[in-house]
């Protein structure tokens, strides 16, 4: 049986789940904006007690909602998330990872 993802971002709805929590970001880009340079601005003092490093990744998607530079930063950990994920399954599967060059069927003696 699949897990379910414990964090999940919806950018086409502006909606982020944590758990089986839903929080809606705000409507208007220059809230967004506002939101997420706050959050990166608290999480660089995150050695305070009541601020957290956790809140970087936070701001940056937020962030990454209206900023293209940010998106395809987003965008880019996102596919490389998957292929990882993709090569462990491969692995645990007892299968060989088919993406390494040189290991095609042709080849073998």
């Amino acid at each position: 049986m699949p897990k379910k993802p414990v964090f999940q971002f919806y950018a086409a709805r502006g909606e982020v789940r944590i758990g089986s929590r839903h929080f809606q970001l705000p409507q208007h880009p220059r809230t967004r904006i506002a939101l997420g340079s706050g959050l990166i601005v608290g999480g660089m003092l995150g050695f305070l007690p009541v601020l957290g490093f956790w809140m970087i990744p936070l701001g940056l998607l937020v962030l990454s909602q209206d900023l293209p530079v940010v998106r395809r930063w987003r965008r880019n950990f996102v596919v490389r998330m998957e292929r990882r994920a993709a090569d462990r399954r491969a692995r645990k599967a007892g299968r060989p990872d088919a993406t390494q060059a040189g290991d095609t069927p042709d080849q073998k003696e």
